[in-house]
């Protein structure tokens, strides 16, 4: 699986193919299904529309390793612009950020500073900033900065721990000993072999143990993955500890697995959908289709063919 993913995204890199990828129709049309259109407006209209199910959203503006400073001061406008929208909409104000949109590439306290100002704006209209985890190299770096914001805003903040890292167990103690708001993810980036966990059975268990733990003692954890032994392993040991389903939720990725959010939706299960917009959809994309490569040939099929 892993060697898979390195090859897809290692080709997806590439200057020639993210070109053709990214001026081709056919490959927008598969992007459309993972990403709710470019701008904020389209991606609210999405959120309206799960809303009106029940499903919570966490949205989502890509793009990530900015250069500037400017760059990353229209990401921290952007970002805070989402949250009011969301508010002014009726929706539950909740985002999720890249540090490297933010300026992280330029610096630790720039970084911080930027997310700063949004925590702050979450902090006026009552919303929640999820921080989201990158490659490995991030890793250490976002981990220190999530710890620094969160000793000031413990309410509005949250992290991400990706379950094939070899360090994801202690960061997930760590959390859990902050009181601190976890979602767990199996991770999608290509990572090497000193750093992640390799086979998918291994990452699949390790994920099931974090889950338990964060189950056990965690701060409303919020177990993110689209795999039905997992999704039933959480259920199960749930009911068999006698947690509520209010001390959890269950999150997917927009356009994956619709029927069942929907399905655990109605049983009763706290249920949130990552939604993404944004013009810079590109890496987002690679790493969806990584996870399907078959998606990736029959988009390079396509564009041969004509």
């Amino acid at each position: 699986m892993n060697l898979m993913r390195r090859a897809v995204l290692g080709v997806a890199d590439l200057p020639p193919v993210h070109r053709l990828f990214e001026r081709n129709r056919y490959a927008r049309q598969l992007a459309d299904r993972f990403v709710a259109g470019d701008t904020l407006e389209s991606a609210l209209s999405v959120a309206r529309d799960l809303a009106g199910e029940g499903i919570t959203v966490t949205l989502d503006l890509l793009g990530e390793n900015v250069s500037t400073r400017d760059a990353a001061a229209a990401a921290v406008g952007s970002y805070t612009e989402t949250l009011r929208q969301m508010k002014a909409n009726d929706l539950e104000p909740n985002i999720s950020v890249k540090l490297t949109m933010l300026g992280l590439d330029l610096g630790d306290e720039v970084a911080r500073e930027n997310v700063t100002r949004i925590l702050e704006t979450a902090r006026e209209v009552g919303g929640f900033v999820r921080i989201d985890m990158e490659g490995s190299d991030y890793t250490t770096r976002t981990m220190q900065i999530f710890e620094q914001l969160h000793d000031h805003f413990p309410k509005e903040v949250g992290i991400v721990i990706q379950s094939y890292l070899h360090r994801a167990a202690s960061d997930v103690v760590d959390m859990i000993n902050r009181g601190a708001r976890v979602r767990l993810v199996k991770g999608a980036y290509a990572e090497p072999e000193s750093v992640a966990i390799q086979s998918r059975s291994e990452n699949d268990e390790n994920y099931e143990r974090l889950m338990k733990h964060l189950l056990d003692k965690g701060n409303y954890p919020a177990i993110a993955t689209h795999d039905p032994a997992l999704i039933e392993a959480t259920i199960s040991y749930a009911r068999a500890n006698t947690i509520p389903p209010d001390r959890y939720e269950f999150q997917m990725l927009y356009g994956v697995r619709r029927n069942e959010q929907l399905r655990l939706k109605r049983a009763g299960y706290g249920m949130r959908v990552y939604v993404p917009f944004g013009a810079d959809w590109y890496h987002y994309f690679t790493r969806r289709i990584a996870e399907r490569p078959s998606n990736a040939f029959f988009v390079l099929r396509q564009v041969f063919d004509r």
